[in-house]
């Protein structure tokens, strides 16, 4: 039996989408033709987001013009859902900092900050490291880049594998803290307690009693923080190019 703040939707079903690559470019605003697909999805079902960023920037990406993005989607999961919200009222939240302890999170900013600083790329900018409130986020690039500047070390990454090379390091040393690397969006990854990956908003909705649970990503493949909602039990997963390739699956799956 699905929740009676749901009964208004035709189809008991719950859309989740990833943000960056799926529902705008990385890190960039969402498109009217987006928009428009997700008011035509929420009249026939339930949807939500589940981004790996905080919740101020996803904010940014699909707020329009103005609006307050917890109105615009019933589920709202900022940092894989460990800042949550269901039809605009916040949810429990959890703490990296109180999970990992300040001497083992110190330890492992250290390690980090070093290997950046010897790290040989063409260009470098700023914040290295943005700690958020469920993980941390590693850019070797640094995330004051702008977008051209993302674009190139995107390429560069996928010819260099720098990105996976840097996780492989960190798996290796920080084997006995119970993380997880996730490699997502052009320029960094995310670190968290294993577990607290995408799959981690789902416990936010088990007990709605929605007969299916659809996820849309872009970074699906094994490694990609997509990956583990994406090939969950619990989900049907739909794999997407980019923003407009999940317009034409929307289309096709649910006739909106």
């Amino acid at each position: 039996m699905v929740s009676s703040e749901f009964s208004d939707r035709p189809l008991k079903k719950l859309v989740l989408f990833d943000v960056d690559g799926t529902l705008s470019p990385a890190r960039q605003a969402v498109s009217p033709a987006v928009t428009k697909a997700l008011q035509d999805l929420r009249k026939k079902v339930v949807i939500g987001f589940v981004g790996g960023s905080d919740f101020v920037k996803i904010s940014e990406q699909l707020s329009v013009s103005g609006s307050n993005v917890v109105d615009d989607f019933d589920y709202a999961f900022a940092e894989n859902g460990l800042t949550a919200y269901k039809s605009g009222k916040l949810l429990a939240t959890q703490s990296f900092i109180k999970f990992l302890g300040e001497e083992r999170y110190k330890t492992l900013v250290n390690f980090i900050l070093h290997y950046v600083a010897d790290l040989d790329i063409p260009i470098k900018r700023g914040t290295f490291v943005e700690f958020r409130n469920g993980m941390i986020n590693v850019s070797p690039l640094g995330r004051n880049a702008t977008i051209a500047e993302r674009n190139e070390f995107e390429a560069y990454d996928k010819k260099q594998g720098i990105r996976a090379a840097f996780v492989k390091v960190l798996q290796e040393k920080f084997a006995d803290y119970g993380l997880t690397f996730s490699i997502g969006g052009k320029i960094s990854f995310d670190i968290f307690p294993q577990g607290w990956d995408k799959t981690y908003a789902l416990r936010h909705v088990e007990q709605e009693g929605f007969e299916e649970i659809h996820f849309f990503g872009d970074k699906t493949y094994k490694g990609g923080n997509d990956y583990e909602i994406f090939s969950d039990p619990r989900t049907i997963g739909h794999s997407v190019d980019n923003p407009d390739d999940t317009i034409r699956i929307l289309k096709e799956v649910f006739q909106i």
